[in-house]
């Protein structure tokens, strides 16, 4: 059976060697170190070699298979693969980008040249990095770009696209390319869509938002109106989705009284049908804690009938209630978070989307892990909290309403807290 891209990404380091074959001779040595190597057995004037053709992810899947198609090709002309010289060096992508931005980066702002050259190494350089200027296609390019595009990074894809032609602007003068391959896709790039399925206000309009739930007072009893504040905040905080909210119980919570707080969703309530580990940020926990049936078993956000949990119109209604009626869904919470953490650009895609419990229907995620990327995506959440807590004044997540809000925020809503911009890496 072929070998697969996620089965080579996330294969783990054993005590011994082992290998994972593609076929043709062609397999994945994984070391005890962690390190992955390809390695293409062949058969030469009757003797069995092996070829070394690079380490993985620098050589990825895909082009792994291209050499040994080359060597077959080889072979079949009587000649030695393992026998050829080296290619050539050529000026790559990624050497002709960092030359590009060392010179520009002296008239950089420090924080703009960070996040410039950040976007290059999340997404163009595992495209099309390791090729040569010259062998770069539009065709490349716009791939790139519409991955961006499919995690909702519009603004960010159009910025790459902007960087990769001013690096060919850079490098044709010098003799390293001859056209600009984004030059013609400006008329490619996806739009900004009309309609949203999911009604959700920009960031812009979060803070108004934030403030909307924190003083909510759309029911008609003290208690109801508790509740309901708990469960949009909740939901806003944990990027949930509505039923994850409505149904979730005291006993799915762990380690509330400890550094690394968890929320365990069970499978047969989650959309793909696996278990969803959700880290708490500390003003979660401070909500789940403020809330009356805090221990006592049951559901965390209850019904007006015993034994029931709020029904499914609750939070909805509450944002008609707060004058969001068209403009803003429960559901439209993950979205405005999501388009948070993409625009922030610290942040992988894989960390958001575990976040959001997006997961891939190809087979090989059956090794789905529901506490990868934990850590990072505690201190992604946590960042968000950190944000939503900074619209509230006073810096209590839950109080009666009426207390008006007197602080203003010092940062732009698109930027990410102090802890989020300078713990993070793209390592």
């Amino acid at each position: 059976m072929a070998l697969k891209e996620l089965e080579a990404r996330y294969a783990a380091k054993r005590a011994r060697d082992y290998k994972l074959a593609d076929g043709g001779g062609l397999y994945l040595l994984v070391r005890p170190n962690g390190s992955k190597l390809w390695r293409l057995k062949y058969r030469f004037d009757a003797k069995e070699k092996l070829l070394a053709l690079g380490r993985y992810p620098d050589l990825s899947l895909a082009d792994a298979r291209l050499r040994r198609a080359e060597a077959k090709i080889a072979l079949a002309r009587g000649i030695d693969p393992g026998a050829k010289e080296a290619p050539a060096s050529l000026m790559t992508f990624e050497a002709a980008a960092r030359a590009w931005h060392d010179n520009r980066a002296a008239s950089l702002d420090a924080g703009h040249a960070s996040r410039l050259l950040a976007r290059l190494e999340r997404d163009a350089f595992p495209a099309f990095g390791k090729t040569d200027l010259r062998h770069v296609t539009s065709a490349d390019v716009l791939a790139m770009v519409r991955v961006v595009e499919a995690r909702g990074a519009l603004d960010v894809s159009r910025r790459l696209k902007q960087h990769v032609s001013q690096i060919y602007r850079f490098a044709i003068p010098q003799g390293w390319a001859d056209q600009d391959p984004a030059a013609v896709l400006t008329d490619l790039l996806k739009p900004k869509p009309r309609v949203r399925h999911m009604r959700r206000v920009g960031l812009e309009e979060l803070p108004a938002l934030v403030r909307a739930i924190d003083q909510y007072d759309g029911d008609e009893t003290p208690k109801r109106r508790a509740v309901t504040r708990a469960a949009l905040m909740f939901t806003l905080l944990t990027w949930a989705r509505t039923n994850e909210t409505r149904f979730a119980t005291w006993d799915e919570f762990e380690g509330l009284d400890t550094a690394e707080p968890l929320w365990r969703v069970p499978a047969e309530r989650m959309k793909m049908a696996r278990e969803h580990l959700v880290p708490l940020a500390p003003s979660v926990v401070q909500l789940l804690e403020s809330l009356p049936g805090h221990g006592r078993g049951g559901f965390v956000f209850p019904g007006d009938r015993f034994g029931q949990p709020i029904s499914q119109n609750t939070m909805i209604y509450g944002c008609y209630r707060m004058g969001y009626r068209g403009r803003q869904t429960v559901h439209g919470f993950r979205g405005i978070a999501s388009t948070w953490a993409n625009e922030a650009e610290c942040y992988r895609p894989d960390w958001i989307e575990l976040a959001l419990a997006h997961v891939d229907s190809d087979q090989v995620r059956g090794a789905y892990n529901s506490a990868l990327y934990l850590t990072p995506r505690r201190r992604m959440l946590e960042a968000w909290a950190t944000l939503i807590e900074g619209m509230i004044a006073p810096s209590e997540l839950l109080r009666e309403p009426g207390d008006d809000a007197k602080a203003s925020l010092n940062q732009r809503v698109l930027g990410s807290s102090p802890s989020a911009s300078t713990t993070f890496s793209m390592t």
